[in-house]
């Protein structure tokens, strides 16, 4: 089961503090969105599929990790089939999935803890306007962070309990108790988190 989208490792990434590697990601999302050429945006996501190996996560685990965002994209360019060229949803699909394969590096290559201590440093301006608190705004990164693999294994748990009894696999019977036991343990953390005033007052 995923416990982590975290993947230690020495690799260049690793090795390149967290500020950094947000703010490439940024640029590197919106230097995309100016690119228009099949060609480059394909050389685009073999750099970023690359990167994303590189981090140690291993072929059939970064596939695994990603199908649901994949599958997602590839249903999005079946609906632009019905609205644009063939053309254009290439272009859409191969950004998107590039921009994909680079946050998954990134995510990869950086712990919760490295995350929550970048964005909060980088929220203090705001929280100096008065618009947020800053360790509040990086507390809830980690917890989405921590989150994910939670739910992905709990779906993947539900499946197997589905097939074992012989039952349909369907996505509308395993959503209730996925809610559900989600919330309870969002819960139990914001219990925690307030016993031990961990947010800001």
């Amino acid at each position: 089961m995923l416990t982590s989208l975290h993947v230690e490792g020495r690799s260049l990434l690793h090795r390149i503090p967290v500020k950094p590697k947000l703010v490439g990601l940024m640029a590197f999302g919106l230097a995309l969105y100016l690119v228009h050429q099949p060609l480059a945006l394909t050389l685009a996501l073999i750099a970023t599929g690359t990167l994303y190996l590189s981090t140690g996560v291993g072929l059939s685990e970064g596939f695994r990790r990603l199908k649901p965002v994949l599958f997602t994209i590839a249903f999005l360019a079946v609906v632009n089939l019905l609205l644009l060229s063939p053309q254009e949803v290439l272009v859409i699909t191969l950004r998107l999935v590039a921009i994909l394969f680079l946050a998954a590096a990134v995510t990869a290559s950086t712990s919760i803890a490295d995350f929550m201590a970048a964005v909060t440093d980088l929220a203090r301006p705001l929280e100096r306007l008065g618009l947020l608190k800053a360790a509040d705004l990086g507390l809830a990164l980690g917890l989405v962070l921590r989150f994910v693999p939670e739910i992905v294994g709990r779906y993947e748990a539900l499946k197997e309990a589905h097939a074992a009894r012989g039952i349909p696999v369907k996505l509308s019977r395993m959503l209730g108790p996925l809610i559900i036991s989600t919330l309870k343990d969002a819960d139990r953390i914001a219990e925690a988190i307030d016993a031990r005033g961990i947010r800001g007052q």
